[in-house]
């Protein structure tokens, strides 16, 4: 069975609550009057439950403290599918938080406090050696620049020097380019950091929004042209995907959202997980970015990262690919 490996970081989420009522874990009221539900999310994290969801032997690299809360996310994943046994666990470390805020139309404003988050020290663990070795035993590897964002500079190295490594012995590595200007000292590396990931990967999964904060004004074509990896999706601002791969460039449309879009978080990890699951499956490129779409334009329907699994697509049965090879 194909399996991957989601590497990245879940933190504690409060979100406001719709209507004035709490949809989460738990919920406090804020000075303003504010009435904010409890979570857990994280984009690799997002992506790990859509992927389990999706029947695709997944499991989740990261660290966590050895707090209640910490607790709780091993327990979710667990009832999710998502398998724990790369989570390392940390003494006296907690993970990080974020807040979430919407507008009107559901696009989202985040707020963070992460710099001591347990997950942040991943890279740099007694730990950390077999963790990366272990690599080599998935058929993906899948993060985000958010995942390489919360690295420092070796431990980003490290990362990818494994990456390369497990490459070598067949396993493919995925880079979705969730680019958060916040989360790095300054573009300039940003943009060197990409450009490594992008040489490095079999599929870059990327969108208008990522690429034209790093390069702004530069055409789809030039944005394209960036990236040298054989097997490129990139999402337009409208709902419409551009593919590149071996032999052939295709345009990939959304079908007509038809409920009312009531928040865009995890548009892009659901897509993800869509995508990979099917090329995992057997599908090809244009296939599995419809897949993609499919599940997105269902997520943004719902609040939350994590849409109520009733919601989710009717499975729809691939050709199967039961080794590496499948996909190659």
């Amino acid at each position: 069975m194909a399996s991957v490996a989601c590497i990245g970081e879940c933190m504690v989420e409060l979100r406001q609550a719709q209507g004035g009522h709490s949809t989460g874990s738990s919920a406090a009221q804020g000075q303003g009057g504010g009435l904010y539900s409890r979570g857990f999310g994280g984009d690799t994290l997002n992506t790990a439950v859509y992927l389990a969801r999706l029947e695709v032997k997944v499991d989740y690299l990261t660290a966590l403290g050895d707090d209640a809360l910490s607790d709780e996310m091993i327990a979710a994943w667990n009832a999710e599918g998502v398998g724990t046994r790369r989570v390392v666990r940390l003494p006296g470390k907690l993970p990080g938080l974020y807040m979430i805020q919407l507008d009107a139309k559901g696009e989202r404003q985040f707020f963070h406090w992460r710099d001591s988050a347990a997950a942040r020290q991943l890279m740099s663990l007694p730990e950390t050696d077999e963790l990366l070795n272990s690599l080599m035993s998935y058929d993906i590897v899948y993060l985000s620049a958010i995942t390489l964002s919360i690295y420092d500079a070796p431990g980003r190295e490290r990362l990818l020097a494994a990456i390369k490594r497990a490459r070598l012995l067949g396993t493919r590595f995925v880079f979705d380019t969730n680019f958060r200007a916040r989360g790095w000292p300054d573009r300039d590396v940003a943009r060197e950091v990409f450009a490594t990931a992008f040489a490095a990967a079999d599929i870059v999964l990327t969108s208008t929004e990522d690429l034209l904060a790093l390069y702004p004004g530069e055409s789809h074509e030039q944005l394209m042209a960036r990236i040298p990896s054989p097997e490129l999706v990139f999402r337009l601002a409208e709902p419409v995907s551009l593919l590149r791969f071996p032999g052939a460039t295709h345009e990939v449309r959304a079908e007509p959202v038809t409920k009312p879009v009531v928040d865009t978080t995890a548009a892009g990890d659901s897509f993800a997980a869509a995508y990979i699951a099917a090329r995992l499956a057997g599908s090809e490129p244009v296939e599995a970015a419809q897949a993609g779409h499919r599940l997105a334009s269902l997520v943004i329907c719902y609040p939350g990262a994590i849409i109520p699994g009733y919601a989710m697509p009717p499975k729809k049965r691939h050709r199967p690919a039961a080794s590496r090879q499948a996909t190659k």
